[in-house]
């Protein structure tokens, strides 16, 4: 069990959620500032979404072979990192040939 006496604590003038493009770019211009920054990632900032957007919004319309709305989805999840909101990555990919 974890006890007080055992935590560091940290003190930040600014606390940055995300190392995507804006977060980066904006811990850059605040410790340039003078500020004491930190920068808070769920990934390590290399594969950031900025870094693993693919760009855009696709859809599979079904009109060649090998193509579905559950390739998209498939392909919707991996470009997240497995880290999006599969429900809404797979009603887009339902969603998105009558759109």
């Amino acid at each position: 069990m974890t006890t007080n006496a055992s935590l560091s604590k940290r003190k930040f003038d600014v606390v940055i959620v995300g190392a995507g493009g804006s977060g980066m770019r904006a811990s850059l211009q605040l410790a340039r500032a003078g500020l004491n920054v930190a920068v808070l990632s769920k990934v390590f900032p290399t594969r950031s979404h900025t870094v693993a957007a693919q760009g855009g919004v696709s859809a599979s319309l079904g009109n060649m072979s090998e193509d579905s709305w559950q390739f998209h989805f498939y392909d919707t999840v991996k470009g997240s990192d497995w880290l999006g909101h599969t429900d809404a990555m797979e009603y887009l990919a339902r969603s998105a040939p009558a759109a």
